[in-house]
């Protein structure tokens, strides 16, 4: 069922972090359509009423950021949904190299903050044909409603999320209030990394303005804007980011 406490969030029984992009305003006045394009953290653990909901919002997409491993490993929960899944993956590089430093003991804030602020400069140098991916289908209206996702919803998501919102005119402050919910709505770290210490492990499961920032001032620094990196990385030219901007807004 919708939740009510937050704006725009979704609650479900077997997932967490899923919410609606629709509802925020954009600089000049116009606001991102409700119901039509949604984020979460992995639909892997849905219960009945959760695929229900699901179904409830019309979702026809679901577009899976995960790498193929991380797909595999935790399939779709949607049994009974008529939704198309879109793999879209970017592997997780981030993911061995924390495991590898909580295993050697070398693991700590700075160097959690550096990998993960290494990760996120990787989504546009790296990963635009994930993200291509992505937009292509979200362009397509015949894939909409859509959700995209990654595991937790945070990194891969939150850069997606970011840019989709930036596109569309949303002022830079609320593109960050929205990557930074996450942080109340993500419960999937509960457990994970028991044997850090609270700062090491809070610069991972965290998501951190910095680090969004760094993504962004690597498409400023290589691509010049946003609107240049869609364009230039994920084949969005003006006149297409133009249909997604009167489709994706009202």
């Amino acid at each position: 069922m919708l939740d009510s406490p937050l704006p725009f969030v979704v609650s479900l029984k077997g997932g967490s972090n899923f919410r609606d992009l629709g509802g925020y305003r954009t600089a000049d006045g116009g606001t991102v359509r409700p119901r039509t394009v949604f984020r979460s953290a992995h639909l892997g653990t849905l219960t009945d009423e959760d695929r229900t909901t699901l179904g409830g919002l019309g979702v026809r997409t679901i577009v899976d950021l995960r790498g193929v491993s991380e797909a595999a490993e935790t399939p779709h929960c949607i049994d009974g949904l008529t939704c198309r899944v879109v793999g879209a993956h970017i592997e997780p590089g981030v993911g061995d190299r924390i495991r590898g430093a909580v295993a050697d003991g070398t693991a700590s804030p700075h160097l959690m903050m550096q990998y993960l602020t290494d990760h996120y400069r990787d989504y546009p140098r790296r990963c635009a044909p994930g993200f291509r991916t992505l937009f292509g289908t979200l362009s397509d209206g015949e894939h909409r409603p859509l959700v995209f996702h990654c595991t937790a919803g945070k990194d891969r998501t939150g850069f997606a999320s970011a840019l989709l919102l930036t596109l569309l005119g949303v002022p830079w402050e609320t593109v960050i209030e929205d990557y930074l919910r996450t942080n109340e709505l993500w419960t999937g770290h509960i457990g994970r990394y028991p044997e850090l210490d609270i700062d090491t492990r809070a610069a991972i499961i965290e998501a951190r303005t910095p680090y969004l920032e760094a993504a962004f001032a690597v498409v400023r620094d290589d691509f010049g804007s946003a609107e240049s990196f869609a364009e230039k990385a994920l084949g969005l030219d003006a006149a297409a980011r133009e249909r997604l901007k009167a489709e994706l807004l009202e």
